[in-house]
């Protein structure tokens, strides 16, 4: 098996990069970052009729969203995210309101079964769309988990329903039936809530590795969340985009592009033009200028965007805050191209290969997660969990006939002992373990089944993409003290959102922008408010700098659906109404 020497070129490179800028160009917007979230919102400024320009600091854009043959051309894999379950279901693809599938995206595979999660001992649990079935594989360890399961799968509808209606209706919380008692369980961890709710460690770890997908320890507190993996697999499913998750970005490149936008890659913003107290544009590192009639628009991380501007704009408060900033568990992401995909065996003889599996490691492991990240400690005597994610066995053209794709992602510290930099010494030494620990669940993966890898590990990861600091793909830790919001003092024609967003497998789940402009007007009367759990309304008006890098997609209230985000720019209204989110 080869490794790949470096970043092939990206799959979809159709977008037709336009040269630069005439000098005197104006735009409206000025959009720093090109993935999938700075792209929805640029698109629908476009829609709107403004005049968008897109920076992008790499040679390719998508962000978390980019399809690459890193291995061996014809191998198309998902570099961060692979799951489009939360877009899926946003209006921007359910109502159509892009038409992106003219652009060359909008075409899911509901894979069925939705996820295997093997044990070592033989035993294992499969998610598929008939509960009747799932039900079944749960019941051959335990009925009562069995019944238990789909007690809270109808709990979880009717609890959904109910809080979607009162969104609707402007209803608080007191028109969802057992309110209080959600909230509590949310507000408990999550290994306290599968201990109670559950009588076996297989469907207690289960749950726990699924929900760990976000990166959030279950053993911390307000995850409870995460006992409800599962139920939401069942309910909701897992799509995954035909072609790989690039197409989201690509056609959302196309359509901005058809609507007289500019994107231009390999331009880094390096500063902050500030004139009198305001956001007026950017300079790249490469000295070019951009100025932006209406705002500019960022996706920059908020650890390097303070750095764009003098620090006495922003306020002590404000940098402070900054500084207390925390990453979240870094990922490491495994890519391979094979001449198979994982096949699981199964108790009643045979095997099965599923687009998504996961790998559960020992229930307390859950308890130690914070400690082995803060101690730089690899414990792979008793390795972390796994996420498994084939797609080519639901969607041939991932690979070549016959081929296959196979990534193994998890979460170890990105901080090591010997500094991160010593990943570069490490990493093929922790991937080659990982893969051996996968082969103990899916023993047919010998040596011989693989053609070339490429490894990503957490420095990787922030290499590739600097919005991943350190090793976060969701941006950085999405726990209680990093909920809510923050207001930056540098004036309204600055937009920044550095808010975790389910960036790891395109969580994208809520409305991005919603406008009343001067013309063109693109406006719909859709403003909703939390109804339970973390309050996500925030207006934010004047001021220098409108942030909210911490109003985040919150994993660990993620069957909360409520929410909206909205703040005046220029004269400009955009608005985020809320979705629940899913994780991947």
């Amino acid at each position: 098996m080869k490794g790949a020497a470096g970043l092939a070129p990206l799959v979809f490179t159709p977008l037709r990069m336009p040269q630069q800028p005439a000098a005197g160009d104006h735009f409206d917007f000025v959009v720093a970052g090109a993935g999938h979230n700075s792209l929805v919102c640029g698109a629908y400024l476009a829609k709107a009729g403004y005049k968008i320009l897109v920076l992008e600091g790499r040679p390719t854009i998508g962000g978390g969203t980019k399809t690459a043959e890193v291995c061996l051309p014809g191998f198309k894999e998902d570099l961060c995210s692979s799951v489009h379950s939360g877009i899926s279901g946003n209006p921007l693809v359910r109502n159509n309101e892009l038409n992106l599938r003219d652009y060359g995206y909008g075409e899911y595979i509901e894979s069925d079964p939705v996820m295997h999660i093997p044990f070592l001992d033989g035993a294992y649990i499969t998610v598929w769309h008939d509960i009747d079935r799932t039900c079944e594989t749960i019941s051959r360890f335990s009925k009562k988990d069995a019944a238990t399961f789909r007690r809270m799968v109808a709990e979880y509808k009717a609890y959904t329903m109910a809080a979607a209606t009162a969104r609707d209706a402007g209803a608080g919380a007191q028109k969802i039936p057992k309110a209080g008692v959600w909230q509590r369980r949310f507000a408990m961890s999550g290994y306290d809530l599968v201990c109670q709710l559950f009588e076996s460690d297989y469907m207690r770890r289960a749950n726990l590795v699924c929900g760990h997908f976000g990166s959030v320890p279950g053993g911390n507190q307000n995850t409870g969340s995460q006992a409800y993996s599962l139920v939401v697999q069942q309910v909701n499913g897992r799509q995954v985009p035909r072609g790989g998750s690039g197409t989201l970005a690509v056609a959302l490149g196309r359509f901005i592009e058809a609507h007289n936008g500019v994107l231009l890659t390999n331009k880094p913003v390096a500063e902050l033009l500030v004139e009198n107290k305001k956001c007026v544009g950017v300079r790249c590192l490469d000295n070019t200028t951009y100025r932006a009639e209406k705002a500019v628009i960022s996706t920059i991380h908020i650890k390097h965007l303070v750095d764009m501007a003098p620090r006495e704009l922003w306020g002590d408060d404000f940098l402070e805050g900054v500084e207390l900033f925390q990453p979240e568990h870094a990922m490491i992401s495994l890519h391979y191209a094979t001449t198979e995909p994982p096949k699981y065996p199964l108790e009643t003889g045979g095997s099965i290969s599923t687009c998504e599996a996961a790998i559960a490691p020992k229930l307390d492991r859950y308890l130690l997660l914070d400690y082995e990240n803060a101690s730089g400690e690899i414990n792979l005597e008793n390795p972390p969990g796994l996420q498994i994610v084939s797609p080519s066995v639901v969607d041939p053209s991932r690979a070549p006939a016959g081929y296959h794709t196979v990534k193994i992602e998890s979460n170890l510290p990105y901080d090591l002992k010997e500094g991160p930099k010593h990943w570069d010494n490490v990493k093929d030494q922790v991937a080659d373990s990982l893969l051996n620990h996968l082969r103990r669940f899916a023993p047919n993966l010998t040596p011989d089944k693989f053609l070339a890898k490429f490894i990503e590990s957490p420095l990787d990861i922030e290499r590739m993409n600097p919005s991943m600091w350190r090793g976060s793909a969701h941006g950085g830790a999405n726990d209680f003290a990093q909920s809510g919001s923050d207001c930056g003092p540098i004036s309204d024609r600055l937009l920044h959102r550095s808010w975790r967003f389910g960036h790891r497998h395109a969580r994208q789940k809520r409305r991005f922008c919603h406008f009343e402009g001067q013309r063109k007007q693109y406006r719909r009367s859709h403003q909703q408010k939390s109804v339970i759990g973390n309050p996500r309304t925030n207006e934010h008006r004047g001021g220098i700098f409108q942030h909210c890098a911490n109003q985040r997609e919150d994993q660990n209230r993620s069957s909360c659906p409520g929410g909206s985000f909205s703040v005046s720019v220029g004269g400009v209204r955009c608005e985020r109404t809320g979705l629940k989110a899913t994780s991947s």
